[in-house]
């Protein structure tokens, strides 16, 4: 351990694969790195190592200030055997992404991965996800791997339970305010589309946006009735004021990255 704060960054929805064209919440997951080029790593074990999302990854990072790499629980035997505690714990952020809870959780206990990422966790390796790769953090949230939203236990390095997609799922929210009210699930917070909780530690310190008009609200059961806390994020711009061809705004540290990587390349085709 090298006595970095422990760092969890769950998102309700957005990002590289929801957002393309809006990457305010992925620099915001970079900046959470102590390193000026963090290594990042994309675990898409929820969604079956879907190879689109490794692609949306790439896409969206490979041009930026980190050094992205994915790892395919998938494709273990592929390319020789991994060490997976040394990989884990070499990366200065993890970002899990979504699909199935329950099948993500399944195979990471197959592997060894949830007390890996538990102890990445608490070395300080920031540890970032959204919708699925968001509520396996928390003890509990509601999942709808078998279709339909249901309970579903997480990994409990974050207290309470989470609800994610909390406007853009309209089946989602009511099935966790009912379990929160009956006390099937613990209070938490229910977390719109382009909403992300920081936490340090196991407090909440910052609630942020990549989207205007969103809400993260706290819900709990009190002796009065179910009672609703709301949180107005606060509303994240993408920084710096350049714009590439494609119209989206690159910061000028990107740009200067850029510029770096494309005089190594030619000094190596040189």
């Amino acid at each position: 351990m090298d006595g970095r704060t422990p760092t969890i960054f769950a998102m309700g929805g957005g990002g590289f694969t929801m957002e393309p064209q809006n990457p305010a919440l992925d620099e915001f997951v970079l900046s959470l790195a102590a390193a000026q080029v963090p290594k990042i790593l994309l675990l898409p074990t929820a969604s079956g190592d879907a190879g689109s999302q490794e692609a949306q990854f790439q896409t969206t990072f490979g041009d930026r200030p980190c050094e992205p790499s994915v790892l395919s629980l998938f494709r273990l035997g592929e390319g020789g055997p991994i060490d997976l505690r040394a990989t884990i714990l070499g990366q200065d952020i993890v970002y899990v992404g979504g699909g199935s809870m329950r099948n993500l959780l399944a195979i990471w206990r197959v592997h060894g991965m949830d007390e890996i990422l538990r102890e990445a966790w608490a070395a300080g390796v920031v540890l970032a996800g959204l919708s699925a790769g968001a509520m396996c953090w928390f003890g509990a949230g509601v999942t709808k791997s078998s279709g339909r939203p249901e309970v579903a236990k997480g990994l409990g390095l974050l207290p309470g339970s989470l609800c994610v997609h909390a406007d853009g799922d309209p089946d989602r929210l009511p099935v966790y305010e009912q379990a929160v009210a009956e006390r099937r699930l613990p209070a938490g917070w229910a977390a719109d589309d382009g909403v992300g909780l920081l936490f340090k530690n196991r407090d909440l310190v910052r609630v942020v946006s990549s989207r205007p008009r969103t809400r993260a609200v706290w819900v709990e059961q009190t002796p009065s009735g179910l009672r609703r806390d709301v949180r107005q994020p606060e509303l994240l711009a993408s920084i710096g004021n350049v714009r590439d061809e494609g119209s989206r705004i690159v910061p000028a540290d990107v740009l200067e990255f850029r510029r770096a990587r494309r005089q190594s390349s030619q000094r190596r085709g040189a």
